[in-house]
């Protein structure tokens, strides 16, 4: 388990089948167990699904990542490194943000509205 910031922990670990890598929140759950949230990753093991790497949805936004803050989380990201291809923007849904991850694919970060 790897310390991915104040906020998240990283882990990877190999299988027959292949390499994997997580990311799961750090923090605990409101009882104290572990919180429920995870991302769980697969490294492609063949040449077919390595030539999708960074355009699994085509060149759409394809992954989400809500946030209660997210101009704090936006400044935090930028501050970072972390590429966004669209600045924070008001929809009817909340407001939204889209960035680019270390292998191409676009992700919004959207804090939702109160009603979504």
């Amino acid at each position: 388990m790897h310390d991915a910031g104040p906020d998240a922990l990283w882990e990877s670990f190999a299988s027959g089948s292949g390499l994997y890598s997580g990311v799961r929140p750090a923090s605990r759950g409101a009882r104290g167990t572990a919180a429920a949230t995870s991302l769980l990753l697969a490294r492609a093991s063949t040449p077919e699904q390595a030539a999708f790497i960074g355009n699994q949805a085509g060149g759409r936004v394809f992954l989400f990542l809500a946030t209660d803050d997210l101009v704090r989380d936006h400044a935090a990201m930028v501050e970072k490194g972390v590429v966004f291809v669209r600045e924070p923007k008001v929809e009817p849904y909340g407001t939204v943000a889209v960035f680019r991850d270390l292998y191409g694919n676009l992700w919004d970060l959207v804090q939702y509205a109160d009603r979504h």
